[in-house]
């Protein structure tokens, strides 16, 4: 192998880097070349070029002092004029030759030669082969005009005094005036707005027009009126202006003619001119313009992107972002790349908004675009996806294309964006903030079915509201709701809070109780400094640090709270009693005021550790003692945590040996083997031990496994749960992942039937007669309608459907604009669904953002829409930790310590705790629960003229087959119905009774008289019973025929059980005095059961749970 090495002989040393600069003269065997590039080619005409053109700086100060040299030939041929003292007399000499002086001339000449040569040059340097396009170009003709006569009056001095139009140089300023602006937009690299070119290009038309009719008129009428300069600007002004006083006039032909030729021009040009102004002006309004530079630098400001902006999605931006305080100074950049919308163009014509919401038409996908909304100086971004739009994976498609365009412009912006789907979460995981619509949806769904309504709760918790609404209503209930309401979410330092800061060192719930006993807060979890994790209800065995950030409920935050200790003598004169028997609890000692708001705080003064005995007085023939509340401890001890009486679920240790082995074959506790998509959080839930095979899915077909194919035949013991969507997307995993939480208990799993389609045939198969709760999720093929509202159309007159014909089921609908809600259970003659029609737009006027809250349907949490949790993303701004702690509430996130959400029901065997203060204590005492809200039923006070008719007929009993006595009938079930009013009964809950009705009308047909009538009689009565049936009766008999067609027993259909007549409400964190009623859901944070779990002595759940969460953590590990 030949050595390369020795084939290059090397470079001398002393030499070598010199000679790689500029070439080794040594080297006589070197034939190498140096060759030199250029951009352009090497002469001195592209030199030229090069300068006077194409490079943008140099160019530009060529054309500025051109422009400076047109204005200074302007203004001498104006001194000239100025210094010039006409003669008399009307000879035509005095058009053609002036006074000059000398130094003048001496300036306009120099002015000239300059002008000219550049000209020259400027031309010769443009040259392209064609000589006349360059000679017969305005500019040459004006700048000729201008500059060759006073260049010929240096060889002929007699021609000095010859008069040059040198005001023409105006149009020539003009031109060089545009050639600067294109060449300082190319120079600094900055596009600015048409806008302001185009007013720059007519104010400048405007002032050369002027300024030549005034030099044109004051020299043609030398001959004339000799009218001076500010007496030829008069006229220019009053005859451009159409006004024509006639004070003064050309008296000249010439200067007439003048004056007619300037008005043919300036109604050629300036309405061209204006054109373009106006349709610029128009283009504008379509894009919104720009958002100031300096505005960005010295205000504060965060962009909203949208693909399309609906007048409902800005008023819920607007009206959450700046209810707090502190956004008051913020201005809203709209970037969207539609045009305004008519309606969202008048909202923002309202001066409250236009002074601070900038709409700007464009695309996030445009740098332009995004430098115009000064993205890169934004406080924030938020990045909505369009719900509306029948693909909603494409929609996820393009607010992930915006997010990654925002983050590739914008590093430093803080990202607020909102995902429809939740598959596509893991592409937008750099967000700061992300919410996904399914995630959210399906879990509040499922949790409507555990605890009722908690979709209301939510969505009350997350939205901003003064808590005054429904406070001039005359009903008690919509008072306490509305007051209720306004409870939120606050956070703040233990240290720094008068709330928290003397529980320091002390256990959560002792926290909590005493916090909420004597200032009305519900503490409901903490976050330590040092660590990220937000804990719901850590539970009793969390000790408090100073430097915890405290999360809490309550009608405002601490810092807007004032506190005020009540006079001494009027302290001293409340009876220090000890709560026996059902007294109402005190409240005194502490206020504190919120501006109109005033909220009434328990007694503050310090109780024993032992403290009251709450128990009810013993009873005289039975001397059996109620259970008394045990105190709250401030360190609790391993014998306090113990689940008391009131809260106790039947756990798996508590069943019989049997139950138990078959509960174990079935179920075992663990996390899910696989993720349905990137991103879910791995819950811990009820497993099968063995994977059903797919065939056994299908519920309405028997395969080799099973041979039923209705619900009924196989055999639940718990009531079913009915999901009705359009198809079984990812989203679902969250639907069914709470329903199968591990601290439900086993026997309390109810199973989940998805119903893919809803025709009445597969409805009556899936069991929904037996079911405990019917969800319907909002069909995705539905949502993009030719009108907004009628989105929802479909799904409300199916659950109509479903309401009319199963009046006992439970039925939780999701509906896309709040406001359908008011459609949901719809009845034309309901007066008091009308009166909540007018309180709601009452509320509406006052600028409630929760105007639509005092809808029954909406209250009792049997509907809601996914877009009132937009507010949840807008609140994140203000609130970092909402989207944390909605996801811990609703069970989308688990983290280790933190507790879940869960209810209990207040039963006659609970009443006699009597007061929600005493309930506090109660679960922070035993359990280490904490409650956050009460769901109530009352039952509707407000008759309806329809509800009486309907339990009119109700009561009538129509047996067309044996053809009873209807008359009879009628009467004898409206004499029970005016007997029974005071209990609200129909007789079908007394089936004995009715049989017995029935009997004695069948033993009075047989013993009638027969005759030979007898046939048309019966037809006769047929027709009037068929004609008297009420509607209920009608759609029953329809139900049960159907379920005798497919072949299912009518046993447990129950027509006539109607529930219309409650109404139910949340009250989140009311107060202490509350009294409880019976049937009261009560909201519990639980802490963690796994928190607790002994070491030592691992139960047998705990060993099954451990072995199956190994191999499940190893299989799902993201």
């Amino acid at each position: 192998m030949v050595d390369l090495e020795s084939e290059v002989p090397p470079l001398p040393p002393r030499y070598r880097f010199r000679d790689l600069l500029l070439g080794d003269q040594g080297w006589q065997n070197d034939d190498r070349v140096q060759v030199e590039f250029y951009m352009n080619e090497n002469t001195f005409k592209e030199r030229l070029k090069l300068f006077f053109i194409k490079n943008q700086r140099s160019s530009l100060r060529i054309r500025l002092f051109n422009f400076s040299l047109k204005l200074l030939s302007c203004l001498l041929y104006i001194i000239r004029v100025l210094l010039e003292n006409p003669s008399q007399g009307n000879e035509w000499s005095h058009i053609f030759w002036v006074n000059r002086s000398l130094p003048l001339w001496g300036l306009q000449v120099s002015v000239a030669l300059i002008s000219l040569f550049e000209t020259i040059l400027l031309g010769y340097l443009s040259y392209k082969g064609n000589i006349w396009e360059q000679i017969l170009r305005i500019p040459f003709i004006l700048e000729i005009i201008n500059a060759v006569p006073f260049i010929i009056s240096i060889f002929w001095p007699s021609l000095r005094n010859l008069f040059v139009p040198v005001f023409l140089n105006c149009w020539l300023a003009k031109h060089a005036l545009e050639n600067m602006i294109n060449d300082l937009h190319r120079a600094i690299q900055r596009t600015q707005s048409a806008m302001f070119n185009q007013v720059l290009i007519l104010i400048s038309t405007l002032l050369c027009l002027i300024f030549t009719c005034i030099c044109g008129i004051q020299h043609l009428e030398r001959i004339g009126k000799k009218l001076n300069l500010f007496d030829s600007l008069y006229f220019c002004i009053v005859t451009f202006s159409t006004v024509g006083f006639g004070d003064v006039t050309p008296e000249t032909w010439s200067s007439k003619l003048f004056v007619v030729a300037m008005i043919c021009v300036a109604l050629v040009v300036l309405p061209i001119q204006f054109e373009q102004l106006a349709y610029l002006w128009m283009e504008r309004q379509k894009s919104g313009g720009n958002y100031s530079r300096h505005r960005a630098q010295t205000e504060k400001h965060v962009v909203l992107c949208v693909s399309s902006l609906k007048i409902d999605l800005l008023m819920d931006f607007l009206n959450e972002f700046y209810a707090h305080p502190r956004l008051q100074d913020y201005y809203v950049v709209i970037l969207c790349p539609t045009e305004m919308d008519v309606q969202v163009r008048r909202v923002l014509q309202i001066p409250m908004w236009s002074q601070r919401v900038i709409y700007l038409q464009g695309s996030a996908l445009k740098d332009q675009d995004l430098l115009r909304a000064k993205m890169d100086d934004a406080e924030a971004c938020f990045i909505l996806s369009s719900r509306c739009e029948v693909d909603r994976t494409s929609s996820d498609h393009q607010t992930i294309l915006r997010a990654w365009a925002v983050k590739d412009f914008a590093p430093n912006c803080p990202l607020y964006v909102q995902i429809l789907k939740p598959e596509n979460k893991f592409h937008i995981k750099f967000a700061d903030h992300v919410v996904c619509e399914e995630e959210f949806k399906y879990a509040m769904l499922a949790l409507n079915c555990i605890c009722p309504a908690t979709s209301t709760l939510i969505t009350l918790l997350v939205h901003t509201s003064r808590g005054q609404e429904g406070q001039q209503s005359p009903e008690q209930w919509q008072k306490m709701y509305g007051r209720c309401s306004g409870n939120e979410v606050y956070h703040i330092v233990l240290e720094e809070s008068t709330f928290f800061a003397e529980y320091e060192g002390k256990s959560f719930t002792y926290a909590s109780f005493h916090a909420h006993k004597k200032f009305g807060v519900c503490l409901i979890g903490v976050r330590r400094e040092d660590n990220k994790n937000i804990l719901l209800n850590p539970g009793p065995r969390y000790i408090m640090n100073a430097t915890d950030i405290c999360f809490y409920i309550n009608i405002t935050k601490e810092e807007n709270s004032a506190f005020k200790n009540q006079d001494q003598q009027r302290r001293s004169n409340v009876p220090r009693s000890f709560y026996h028997g059902p007294s109402r609890l005190p409240v005194h000692s502490i206020i504190a005021s919120m501006g109109t708001v005033a909220i009434d705080l328990q007694d503050t003064s310090c109780r024993s550790t032992s403290g009251p005995t709450l128990s009810l007085p013993t009873e005289g023939s039975k001397e059996i003692r109620r259970p008394s509340i045990a105190p709250v401890l401030e360190v609790a001890d391993t014998s306090s945590i113990q689940t008391c009486d009131l809260l106790s679920d039947q756990s798996e240790d508590e069943t019989t040996a049997d139950e138990e082995i078959s509960s174990n074959l079935e179920y075992a506790k663990g996390y899910p083997p696989y993720s349905p998509y990137i991103g879910s959080s791995p819950t811990f839930c009820h497993l099968l031990h063995e994977k059903v095979p797919f065939c056994c899915l299908r519920l309405d077909k028997s395969c080799q496994h099973n041979y039923y194919e209705d619900a009924k035949a196989y055999g639940f013991k718990n009531k079913l749960i009915i999901v009705a969507a359009e198809t079984a997307g990812n989203g679902l995993y969250n639907f069914i992942v709470p329903l199968r939480a591990y601290y439900r208990p086993k026997k309390e799993l109810n199973p989940i039937v998805l119903l893919l389609d809803n025709p009445l045939d597969d409805l009556l198969r899936c069991g929904v007669t037996f079911a405990a709760n019917m969800v319907v999720v909002d069909k995705e093929s539905t949502m993009s309608a030719e009108e907004d509202y009628m989105a929802d159309a479909k799904t409300i007159v199916n659950v109509q459907t479903l309401f009319r014909l199963f009046s006992s089921l439970s039925i939780i609908t999701e509906l896309t604009h709040p406001a359908n809600m008011r459609f949901m259970q719809f009845r034309a003659k309901d007066c008091y669904s009308l009166a909540l029609s007018k309180l709601e737009k009452k509320e509406r006027e006052k600028g409630s953002n929760l105007a639509f809250m005092f809808r029954l349907p909406f209250a009792a949490g049997r509907v809601f829409s996914i877009s009132m949790l937009d507010t949840l993303l807008y609140q994140s701004f203000v609130k970092d930790y909402m989207i944390s702690i909605t996801r811990l509430l609703l069970g989308l996130d688990t983290t280790p310590g933190s507790g879940f959400l869960c209810s209990m029901k207040i039963t006659e065997d609970d009443l006699w705790i009597r007061t929600y203060a005493r309930l506090y204590q109660k679960l922070c005492s035993s359990t280490g629960d904490v409650p956050i809200g009460i769901y109530r039923t009352e039952s509707q006070k407000l008759a309806t003229s329809e509800s009486r008719e309907t339990a009119s007929q109700s009561q009538i009993s129509i047996s067309v087959e044996e053809w009873e006595d209807t008359k009879d009938s009628k009467e004898q079930s409206h004499h029970r119905s005016n007997h029974r009013n005071s209990t609200s009964s129909d007789q079908s809950d007394h089936p004995l009774l009715r049989r017995k009705s029935m009997q004695w009308a069948r033993r009075l047909s047989r013993k009638g008289p027969k005759h030979s009538g007898k046939t048309a009689e019966k037809i006769t009565q047929q027709r009037l019973n068929l004609y008297r049936r009420s509607e209920r009766q009608e759609l029953a008999e329809l139900v049960k025929n159907r379920m005798k067609h497919l072949g299912l027993s009518t046993v447990g259909y129950d027509e006539m059980n109607d529930h219309q007549s409650t109404l139910s409400y949340i009250l989140i964190n009311p107060s202490p005095d509350t009294r409880l009623e019976l049937n009261d859901v009560v909201y519990l944070i639980r802490p963690d059961p796994l928190a607790y779990l002994p070491n030592s002595e691992p139960s047998r759940k705990n060993s099954i749970c451990n072995a199956v969460a190994q191999d499940s953590r190893e299989e799902t590990q993201l």
